[in-house]
């Protein structure tokens, strides 16, 4: 049985490494059509300083099923020791800050928030909280609805202003106003609309069945838990991950890993199917897309085009990731993890991490600013030079942050089409698109970003599903 692995990024990688594992391992083919393996993942190490700067994620969370699987890949890969834990207690994971009201706000962090008035809220959040007990059910149930709508909806539009829209502009780049609940809220949401609220929820739904699969956990993983681990990072960067699984697989003579080799068609025939790259057809039992949708589409339309439709329909935006480092410390007034923009203040960033808060940077101040994202356009048109999206979030830190000193190392990296946004809809998008697959009996199996998540826990854990299921 030959498989085929279409995309060398995390989501690849990590399917291979996962088949790997399984008894009676197949010929396994991954064709990656850029000149580098790893995806969005990628980290670069300043020569001067030592500091790494990531261009894509940094930071994970050891939370949840999803959370541990990435632990257990981390530990079985033999890179746990590059793990760099921030703690619950570090002022990076205590202190969250938003930009709204032309003014940087500390976002509350514990009771003491909920009955005082923190700006830019204009009363205690507590009241948010007797809102969703007293709101009720919503007049019709619903099925899916905009992040933005429910948190309104349940806790006051200030709430979903100021504190749901800018985390999903740190998220994924996108409007909470078009966001899915189901993105984030999925469990929280269905218990909402059975119980009637979400305090209501949270109380009366504890007892329910959880969906999530248990994992055995090691004595690493349990680390996570015991010294109260918020998020990690890894030394070196994220990009050891995937350059581990090319050291692991290097040599395995089942696996064959290319560089350079675009898939331009997948034709499915008889249960089987044919993938055509650089123009030469590869015959294989098996295909697993971790491809961006929209580039699954193009491969399969010519045969399927109801699914290429439905694949295509689902929307990405343009993240810029501009990466600052000044030869200074303490240039930074408040420590934290860094600052999200609310979109009513209608600025080009998104956001920006204080890195230098976060991990040790040398005695510098480290900053990386995101920007454009679901506004991208808006902002930028078709003037996105590197010198445009620099000055854009030189200006960003200078007003809101009072940074005016150029930065001593700079690298500006625009990311095209790098995050799947899951509107209104999506999961219903995505049953129909699994369910086409299913009715249509073809032999292709749907990874990546687009479908299961948009972070690295999500992809990994997708990868994992899917190698593990697979039938050989």
């Amino acid at each position: 049985m030959t498989v085929s692995v279409l995309g060398g990024g995390i989501a690849g990688l990590s399917t291979l490494y996962y088949l790997s594992l399984r008894h009676n391992i197949p010929r396994v083919k991954l064709y990656e059509a850029s000149s580098r393996f790893g995806g969005w993942v990628k980290s670069s190490i300043d020569k001067n300083t030592g500091v790494v700067f990531e261009t894509g994620p940094r930071s994970l969370r050891p939370v949840g099923a999803v959370g541990l699987t990435t632990l257990e890949l981390i530990e079985k890969l033999e890179i746990d020791d590059k793990v760099v834990p921030v703690h619950r207690s570090h002022v990076a994971a205590k202190n969250r800050m938003i930009y709204a009201k032309n003014q940087v706000c500390m976002m509350p962090n514990g009771p003491a928030g909920l009955i005082k008035t923190i700006p830019p809220f204009t009363k205690p959040l507590l009241f948010a909280g007797l809102k969703d007990l007293f709101t009720g059910k919503s007049k019709s149930p619903l099925d899916d609805e905009s992040i933005y709508d429910f948190v309104a909806r349940r806790f006051g539009q200030e709430v979903a202003d100021y504190a749901i829209s800018p985390v999903i502009c740190g998220i994924c780049a996108g409007d909470a106003k078009e966001i899915s609940v189901k993105f984030l809220f999925k469990e929280i949401f269905e218990k909402e609309q059975k119980y009637g609220g979400i305090i209501r929820g949270a109380i009366k739904g504890r007892h329910d069945k959880k969906s999530e699969v248990p994992i055995e956990k090691t004595d690493f993983m349990n680390r996570a838990k015991i010294e109260g681990w918020s998020m990690y990072r890894m030394q070196d960067g994220i990009e050891i991950i995937p350059k581990r699984i090319i050291e692991k697989l290097s040599n395995n003579q089942n696996f064959d890993m290319n560089l350079n080799a675009a898939c331009d068609q997948i034709t499915f025939k008889d249960d089987e199917a044919q993938v055509t790259i650089n123009g030469t057809n590869q015959p294989a039992q098996h295909v697993v897309s971790t491809l961006p949708s929209f580039t699954l589409a193009k491969l399969v339309e010519h045969q399927h085009p109801i699914l290429a439709d439905e694949l295509r329909a689902i929307p990405y935006v343009d993240v810029a990731v501009i990466n600052l480092l000044y030869k200074k410390e303490n240039l930074l007034k408040d420590k934290g993890f860094g600052v999200l923009i609310a979109p009513s203040e209608n600025m080009p960033i998104l956001g920006v991490i204080f890195d230098s808060c976060i991990v040790d940077c040398n005695h510098s101040t480290v900053l990386t600013v995101m920007s454009g994202g679901r506004w991208f356009d808006k902002h930028y048109g078709k003037d996105s030079s590197n010198e445009k999206l620099l000055e854009a979030a030189l200006d960003g830190i200078s007003k809101m942050l009072g940074i005016n000193e150029k930065p001593d190392i700079f690298e500006v990296h625009l990311n095209r089409q790098c995050i799947p946004q899951y509107v209104v809809g999506h999961h219903q998008r995505v049953e129909r698109i699994r369910k086409y697959v299913s009715d249509n009996k073809l032999p292709l199996s749907l990874g990546g970003a687009a479908f299961d998540g948009v972070g690295v826990n999500d992809v990994i854990m997708s990868s994992k599903t899917i190698a593990n299921g697979l039938k050989f």
